[in-house]
């Protein structure tokens, strides 16, 4: 390769792991094909929803009872039909917002002092002797069951809701973060103090962003988990909510307006999942992307 070639050439991912050299002027046709792969992944994605939603109008159209008994379930255009009728009424909204504010105060909640928590118990052993044993006996205790006691211990349901969704989405993050600290090689730390740094600096410059990429995992684990339970905890003890609207729903036999309920749940899943995930690639966008750009 002359001078004049490699001034102007650049590097481009390859495959995971590896790059190659790839002249200036082939950049352009990279990106297009680079974006051409983007969009039929994309088509292949929304033609397997599409697909399944197909199979259930099928299927519960023509009243297939085989090993299952589809016949029983709404259509996909009696749920259509009821969605687009309760999205032009006001309670459809206020459950939906009444949902998210429990959700992001507790998932806030829980991620704040998750990583607090998590940290304190990695970088310290006192921490860790005086909490650790607490955390690992509640830890296997499903944050749904803990229902009774919120009603006893709150003075309103709100509170008690609150409460277990922060239970569910606590312990998740905790653990990731406490993982992340302990897997920090000693040597950078070591480095910091090194050049006379002190134990902010080593928090600042070495754990919080050496730990981003698990704790952004326990964030995105401890959000679906949230979303369970405040659903659950919704049905048992709410007065609004996507999850209690459903249970009454089911309780008058409504199935369409339940599959509604459902429907609503999943988007609202996947929204907030996506948005921690997209934050935490705006975080550490520091990391090597190869892989990930390849999916």
């Amino acid at each position: 390769m002359t001078t004049a070639d490699a001034t102007s050439a650049q590097l481009v991912p390859d495959r995971p792991g590896t790059v190659v050299e790839a002249p200036a002027s082939d950049l352009p046709t990279v990106r297009r094909e680079g974006r051409a792969t983007q969009w039929r992944r994309r088509g292949i994605r929304l033609t397997s929803v599409l697909a399944a939603v197909g199979l259930w109008q099928l299927l519960t159209a023509n009243d297939i009872r085989l090993f299952l008994r589809f016949d029983t379930l709404p259509t996909v255009t009696e749920v259509a039909a009821t969605l687009v009728n309760r999205i032009g009424g006001q309670e459809y909204w206020l459950d939906l917002g009444q949902s998210l504010i429990r959700i992001l105060t507790g998932f806030g909640l829980a991620a704040a002092v998750g990583v607090v928590t998590g940290i304190m118990l990695g970088r310290s052993k006192v921490f860790s002797d005086v909490f650790g044993p607490l955390t690992e006996l509640a830890r296997p205790i499903p944050a749904i069951a803990m229902v009774p006691v919120a009603i006893l211990l709150f003075p309103t349901d709100e509170a008690g809701i609150v409460f277990i969704t922060f239970l569910a989405a606590y312990f998740p993050i905790m653990v990731s973060t406490r993982h992340a600290v302990r897997a920090l090689p000693t040597i950078w730390e070591d480095s910091v103090r090194t050049l006379g740094g002190n134990r902010w600096d080593v928090l600042g410059r070495v754990v919080l962003p050496g730990i981003l990429p698990g704790l952004f995992g326990g964030l995105s684990v401890g959000m679906g988990v949230a979303w369970i339970c405040v659903i659950s905890a919704e049905m048992i003890s709410g007065q609004l909510g996507v999850g209690y609207r459903t249970w009454q729903a089911y309780t008058v036999l409504n199935y369409a307006d339940v599959f509604v309920g459902i429907i609503t749940i999943g988007v609202l899943g996947f929204a907030t999942a996506a948005a921690v995930e997209l934050i935490g690639r705006r975080a550490t966008r520091w990391l090597p992307r190869g892989e990930e750009n390849g999916r």
